[in-house]
């Protein structure tokens, strides 16, 4: 069991096995279900259990610096197992996760701590349905929870809705704010510097964004073809029109 600390919280993570090394290194085992074809498993199956071993070989370089002179040496490179050509055979294949682990790092380093959120609150921001503290089920004014929730900036993503109960309350506001996660993780990293659909457009229209941002380049790109396609089409509609 390994506790990686994600905001100040801990998270408790279990990996299906770890090697030791003879020299002391140490190396995550990711033991999955999917097959291993001819040598070869499935991108975006083998890309997720990259990204999950990613996160153990963190949490296992955490546990080595707190050890005591010379620490272990955790490898970069994740041993995935796997059935072989769909039989009960083992298959074993080295993945790099030095990607994965750089992105691992960013991400768990821009994250909001709970102190840090909590202390942005107005004073007595609460989201209890029994403020009473009677013990008795007391269901609050809809208007009250409502201004808690308002209180809480929404970071709204489509994945929200399979996983948050609160998916459409945050999906309405980052649409009222023109957010442009509500379209997606990857449009909004496609897009840099543009953070909402009203900035986007205006990019793509030429009224706003330095020309030399690839973001906008491309944008403006789009824009000049789908122009050109509906000219197209527009002329193509009126000749036929025409005879």
């Amino acid at each position: 069991m390994l506790a990686l600390d994600v905001a100040g919280t801990p998270a408790y993570l279990e990996p299906d096995a770890v090697v030791v090394h003879p020299d002391g290194g140490w190396t995550v085992v990711e033991i999955k279900s999917f097959p291993m074809v001819d040598g070869t498993a499935d991108a975006a199956k083998a890309g997720a259990a990259a990204r999950q071993a990613a996160v153990y070989a963190l949490a296992l370089e955490r546990v080595a610096g707190r050890l005591q002179e010379p620490s272990p040496r955790v490898h970069a490179r994740v041993l995935l197992v796997c059935p072989k050509d769909f039989s009960n055979l083992p298959a074993a294949e080295l993945v790099d996760v030095r990607k994965q682990l750089a992105t691992t790092r960013r991400q768990l380093a821009r994250l909001s701590r709970v102190e840090d959120i909590v202390a942005a609150l107005p004073p007595g921001t609460t989201f209890d349905l029994c403020p009473s503290g009677d013990g008795r089920t007391v269901t609050r004014p809809a208007e009250e929870l409502l201004a808690a929730l308002d209180a809480v900036e929404a970071a709204y993503v489509p994945d929200c809705l399979a996983a948050c109960e609160l998916a459409f309350h945050c999906r309405a506001r980052s649409r009222e704010a023109g957010a442009v996660e509500a379209l997606g993780r990857g449009l909004r990293g496609e897009l840099g510097g543009l953070t909402t659909v009203g900035s986007a457009l205006a990019a793509a229209r030429g009224e706003a964004g330095e020309a030399d941002d690839p973001a906008v380049a491309a944008l403006r790109r789009a824009a000049a073809l789908r122009a050109e396609a509906l000219s197209r089409a527009s002329a193509e509609a009126g000749a036929a029109a025409c005879r």
